[in-house]
């Protein structure tokens, strides 16, 4: 089966809905899942699937464009640049920082032990460390989660 990306909005984060798009896709891309040539979902579906203007995933497309991360094909969509750059380590370390603050903040809302925290974090991981089944050249599907 091929890798899903979940795309998702917090409106509770303080960060602009097209920014947390931008960084979320950078992510995938630095992180493999999204690799050069990948199209994305056209500005219209993902619009729609978030519940946002289509303007804020023009915004997306074309300042990710402007980095040199997606190409535009006009009539065709957007895909991933075959030279896309990678995150710097500076800009790894803040979007790791920002997740690990905003899970510190949510466990301890819910007076969750730092331990088990830490435990579930490295079962994340671990499960993200297995191989990945048949079919890994396939194209990666997206799904959309609104809300936070």
């Amino acid at each position: 089966m091929p890798a899903a990306l979940h795309l998702q909005l917090d409106p509770r984060s303080g960060i602009p809905a097209y920014r947390q798009l931008m960084d979320q896709v950078k992510y995938y891309i630095a992180g493999g899942t999204l690799r050069p040539g990948d199209q994305l979902p056209s500005i219209r579906e993902l619009a729609s699937a978030l519940a946002v203007n289509p303007t804020t995933v023009v915004r997306v497309y074309t300042e990710l464009e402007r980095e040199g991360v997606l190409e535009m094909r006009h009539g065709k969509g957007a895909y991933v640049a075959l030279q896309s750059p990678g995150l710097a380590p500076a800009e790894q370390d803040q979007a790791i920082r920002r997740s690990a603050r905003q899970l510190a903040l949510e466990a301890s809302q819910l007076g969750i032990a730092a331990g088990r925290v830490v435990q579930v974090v490295r079962e994340e991981l671990a499960a993200l460390q297995k191989p990945e089944p048949a079919g890994q050249n396939e194209p990666v599907k997206f799904s959309v989660v609104s809300g936070g």
